[in-house]
């Protein structure tokens, strides 16, 4: 079932780099403090870089409000042989989940 947000909602809005490119998210939260939607967008909007991005975070945004915990996202997401996430939704979750982001 999927846990919709309230209409009317505070949301965070912070930037991040992710592939040497300038991302800007809004992240809201249910009221117990989950993450429950994720919005991206990056500079250039209609490049193919910030259509991904933000196609990935209306997918991400999706799996949460139908109960996928944050680090089942995180973990499941590209990495590189350091651990660090690679794309914009892996960076954004990660400092979500390290209450970085919001």
């Amino acid at each position: 079932m999927r846990e919709r947000l309230p209409n009317r909602r505070a949301s965070e809005t912070f930037e991040i780099y992710a592939f040497e490119l300038r991302f800007t998210l809004s992240v809201s939260k249910y009221p117990d403090g989950r993450p429950a939607e994720i919005f991206t967008t990056n500079h250039r909007a209609t490049s193919a870089a910030g259509i991904m991005a933000s196609d990935a975070a209306i997918a991400a945004s999706l799996a949460l409000q139908f109960g996928c915990p944050v680090d089942v996202l995180r973990k499941a997401l590209s990495r590189d042989s350091q651990g660090n996430a690679t794309s914009p939704l892996g960076v954004a979750l990660d400092l979500i989940a390290k209450g970085d982001g919001t």
